[in-house]
């Protein structure tokens, strides 16, 4: 009994000290490839852990400066890379019941004279890969072009490598059956079927845009970065569902902004999201952060981004999109006489918010309403011009001070407060003077509005399915933002520099003297007990 009391003590000291000390092993391992002064002090020295707790012959090793190398016998040195590995075996495996928050890197930018979308790096297969997806919010299914693609593009001028996934090529690959739960799930869910001659679960799906895919279900690892906290993450890993395609028309076979696939991001059983949630991977709770401006890029997290000023409204229930309850639209505070029917979610009317489109799309009935409002209220400072169908304004000067502010208003008292950049898109400028644009566009024989990226940029997003409502905030995305991974308590972190505050870190080093202390007493007590 003591024996296993002492082991187990030491295995949990062992960790929480490496934990403590990962950071500062990062830097001394650094330090020790050019420094010949670095040698490492192991505890396996010590005969209680050599003879009962160092199973495997397990080292822990600190970092230090001597002129005494040749007392430490190499053979007794670990390295530090071995280290980061077992701590990234123990973080997977305390993980995997945890909730833990996934970071996700962010590209592409909301211009459309740039980019035109969002998107980021997915790892998949055995070994893993990678693959550049389109972030959209507006689907629900992960996949990327497959090897025997037809019409998939090759190159892309986003300035990225373009992949195609082999089955074949990873150990760990395997098609989904039609007797699969999953392919079950699918056919019940989404535009897929299964093929009785080869037993294999198909899909078929049409973008708004008009272009489309077909291709097959795969089940293979997703590997992803779980933060830990302060510029600490595990790398971790789970078995998906997704598709690979083997088909694809419209705009997806385009190359100016080709990508490997899309990032569907829905509540359905399918997405990603859902998947990880439901076997305890990750919370049912993801937020963006997507920057405007040229550079682009931002914040996409598996995990609930905390901000004071965030603000929710419900999800209108049992929708195949993220739809919410528009109320009303407020140009420069004054509400425009839009009828609330307008917004109203049906089959064929509603507002939905979708990362995947680029603009903004409002319904027909208000979208003249809307743009006579915003032409009203600059008519005495901006030059009106029409242009390909455009409304748009020739100003000189700056737009902000110019064009009024916008709130649409949603169910919860929630209002989202549009900047003239969130709502006009700038089309060209010269001699002092610049031609702004209503970045809305009409629905024709619609009632569907449309929040795309033009709306969505800027902005902290959050979509809790568990709570099945959308909360947002205006802020600069280039900063950081503290994220909490609900798993009976709230842990804060810090996703966008991977830090924690200062008094948190302050607190941690503060224990490390206490747990030395008690990891002595426990040596020599336990010691004792077990020399006898």
């Amino acid at each position: 009994m003591h024996l296993d009391l002492a082991s187990e003590f030491s295995e949990f000291l062992l960790f929480f000290l490496s934990l403590l000390l990962s950071r500062e092993r990062e830097r001394e391992g650094t330090r020790a490839k050019g420094n010949a002064g670095v040698f490492f002090i192991c505890l396996s020295d010590l005969d209680f852990l050599s003879r009962h707790v160092a199973r495997g012959n397990g080292v822990l090793c600190f970092p230090g400066e001597s002129h005494a190398r040749e007392s430490f016998p190499l053979n007794q040195r670990v390295e530090l890379s071995e280290l980061r590995a077992r701590d990234r075996a123990r973080h997977g495996r305390i993980l995997q019941g945890s909730n833990g928050v996934v970071d996700f890197p962010v590209d592409g930018s909301s211009d459309p004279y740039l980019v035109g979308l969002y998107f980021t790096r997915v790892q998949l297969g055995s070994p893993p890969r990678d693959f550049y997806v389109q972030i959209d919010t507006g689907s629900d299914l992960l996949w990327v072009s497959c090897n025997s693609c037809n019409g998939c593009p090759k190159s892309s001028g986003l300035k990225i490598e373009l992949n195609s996934f082999d089955p074949s090529s990873s150990s760990t690959a395997s098609l989904v059956s039609c007797s699969d739960e999953m392919c079950t799930l699918a056919v019940q869910t989404s535009d897929s079927q299964c093929s009785a001659e080869n037993n294999q679960c198909a899909y078929s799906f049409q973008y708004g845009d008009g272009s489309g895919t077909t291709g097959y279900y795969v089940s293979d690892m997703l590997y992803f970065d779980t933060i830990l906290g302060e510029s600490m993450t595990a790398n971790s890993s789970s078995s998906i569902v997704f598709g690979c395609s083997n088909y694809q028309s419209g705009d997806l076979t385009k190359t100016d902004r080709a990508v490997d696939g899309i990032f569907g991001f829905g509540q359905q059983g399918l997405s990603v999201i859902s998947q990880l949630s439901s076997r305890g991977v990750t919370p049912k709770v993801f937020s963006h952060c997507l920057k405007g401006g040229s550079n682009g890029g931002g914040i996409l997290v598996l995990g609930e981004i905390v901000e004071p000023s965030i603000v929710y409204s419900p999800l209108v229930p049992s929708q195949p999109h993220y739809n919410l309850n528009m109320q009303s639209i407020a140009v420069n505070g004054q509400i425009l006489p839009i009828d609330p029917a307008v917004f109203a979610t049906s089959s064929n009317q509603g507002t939905i918010v979708d990362s995947g489109t680029t603009l903004a799309y409002l319904a027909g009935e208000a979208y003249d309403i809307f743009v006579n409002a915003i032409t009203a209220a600059v008519s005495q400072s901006v030059t009106p011009l029409h242009s390909d169908g455009n409304h748009c304004y020739i100003i000189s000067g700056s737009v902000d001070e110019i064009f009024p502010p916008v709130s649409l208003n949603f169910e919860g008292s929630a209002s989202m407060i549009l900047k003239p950049g969130e709502y006009l898109l700038l089309m060209g400028s010269s001699a002092g003077t610049s031609r702004w644009c209503i970045g809305f566009q009409r629905v024709q024989d619609q009632g569907i509005t449309i929040l795309g990226d033009l709306v969505l940029k800027d902005k902290i997003f959050i979509y809790d399915l568990v709570r099945q409502r959308i909360g947002w905030a205006n802020y600069d995305c280039s900063l950081a933002v503290n994220v909490s991974a609900t798993s009976g308590k709230d842990q804060f972190i810090n996703a966008g520099q991977l830090s924690v505050s200062s008094s948190s870190r302050d607190g941690l080093y503060k224990l490390i003297p206490a747990i030395v202390a008690a990891f002595i007493v426990h040596i020599s007590v336990f010691g004792g007990f077990l020399l006898l």
